[in-house]
């Protein structure tokens, strides 16, 4: 079967056996980040055509894409928008004023998602508000996967997982919001379908799922006791686990993986961007060995806001900031507070999951670095382990269409672990403390 992985970066086609082995036949094209939507399409198009060539006869496609996309369409599916991705935070104040009009603890309860920029409603307060015009044109409003779906089959209902990202999903009825749509002015109509069945006539293409709920699958983490720890654009702290029915709880989100299972956790909106960041601003070489540094030794504090707040606190107006500057300070210090600043703030999603007894990490910046994963267990005082899977979102999409065909997956392969020291224990919880009084602090709580 094909799997398309559609990033924020990156779009791959791969090749899987039933197995949930990769076989040969992948292709990638890297885009930068574009927000493009002819651009993306055509990207994922040509992705698809090179992996058919060296696969062969296709049994099945599914697809992992980026969570939280919007993008408008005009009557003929035309974009009118690019795409308005999760980062985009120009509808802060329009999610402010939704919180003050609405009630958002309820629609917490009902959507798993808070009112917060990087959610659609925000997004289309703010469109509605910023281009009267073109929100009067838009027919529809789409995630880029229903978008690239309907370029290359030609239907493009949106699957559970992808509607649960929006913000604008009722997870209980498994349909869009009521109040929400009344509140943004809009007609059901002008948004997806809602379906997980497979559409397409050569061979069945299941709808996209969410990014982090493909990570979940394709690297094992699929209990209320094991997280999968992504550190990609960004990061995330999530589970996956099948129940009848389940309640969002305060500072975290909750999608749909399925109509069975759910994913929930926490989003930083710093990750790799903020490791890219720190290795151009700071021009360091390779090997700095700060998992043998003495915890906290820097006597740095550094808020991890350089891309805005998601969990726990959701709070779109944030930004980083760096204290404890002198002028004994050293770049590798700033790199190692600001390493274990982002591992704090995982640390503040995992702790609101108490079932969590073990984490796997994935992205490349994370697990090829041992100083990083050492650091991340320390703080997080769970054991860590490296996924051996090559590309968990690509396998999950594979996976996830694998266990619709009947197919029983090989277990994701793992690696090695990371034990928490426990003699670094009480110097990162002072220093995660000093964390939350300067986040306190400087956000007037």
């Amino acid at each position: 079967m094909l799997a398309l992985d559609v990033g924020t970066t990156n779009v791959r086609a791969s090749v899987f056996a039933d197995t949930g082995r990769p076989e040969p036949g992948e292709a990638k094209r890297r885009h930068e980040g574009s927000d493009d939507p002819e651009e993306l399409a055509e990207a994922v198009e040509e992705v698809v055509e090179e992996a058919r060539r060296e696969a062969g006869e296709i049994d099945a496609v599914g697809a992992s894409c980026f969570w939280h996309s919007l993008l408008a369409l005009d009557r003929r599916g035309r974009p009118l928008t690019s795409v308005l991705l999760w980062s985009d935070l120009r509808s802060t104040e329009d999610a402010e004023r939704l919180a003050a009009r609405l009630d958002p603890d309820a629609v917490h309860g009902r959507t798993g998602c808070v009112l917060h920029p990087s959610y659609w409603p925000a997004k289309l307060a703010w469109l509605r508000k910023a281009d009267p015009e073109l929100f009067g044109r838009a027919a529809r409003f789409v995630s880029f996967s229903e978008y690239v779906y309907g370029r290359l089959v030609g239907e493009a209902p949106t699957s559970l997982s992808m509607a649960s990202g929006t913000g604008l999903l009722d997870l209980a009825r498994r349909d869009w919001d009521e109040e929400l749509l009344r509140e943004l002015g809009l007609d059901p109509g002008q948004l997806p379908s809602i379906s997980d069945e497979p559409v397409g006539e050569a061979e069945p293409w299941y709808p996209a799922l969410g990014d982090g709920a493909c990570s979940n699958l394709g690297v094992g983490a699929v209990s209320l006791e094991r997280a999968a720890l992504t550190v990609g654009t960004s990061g995330a702290f999530r589970t996956a686990y099948a129940a009848a029915e389940a309640r969002p709880r305060k500072g975290l989100f909750l999608y749909r993986l399925d109509g069975e299972r759910w994913v929930e956790g926490g989003s930083l909106s710093d990750g790799g961007n903020l490791l890219h960041w720190l290795s151009r601003t700071l021009q360091l070489p390779e090997g700095d060995e700060l998992a043998a540094r003495d915890p906290d030794a820097h006597g740095l504090t550094f808020l991890p806001f350089l891309g805005g707040e998601r969990s726990p606190g959701w709070n779109g107006r944030a930004r980083g900031a760096i204290a404890g500057l002198s002028f004994d300070t050293e770049p590798l210090d700033l790199l190692h507070a600001a390493l274990e600043g982002m591992a704090f703030r995982f640390a503040e999603v995992a702790e609101l999951m108490p079932e969590v007894e073990e984490v796997v990490a994935t992205g490349g910046a994370l697990v090829r670095n041992v100083d990083r994963m050492q650091i991340l267990a320390d703080i997080l005082e769970l054991p860590v382990v490296t996924s051996e899977v090559e590309e968990g979102s690509a396998r999950g999409a594979a996976v996830a269409v694998l266990e619709r065909l009947g197919e029983t997956p090989e277990p994701a392969p793992l690696g090695r672990v990371f034990e928490p020291r426990s003699d670094r224990g009480d110097a990162y919880r002072e220093a995660r403390e000093r964390q939350r009084s300067l986040y306190s602090d400087l956000n007037g709580e």
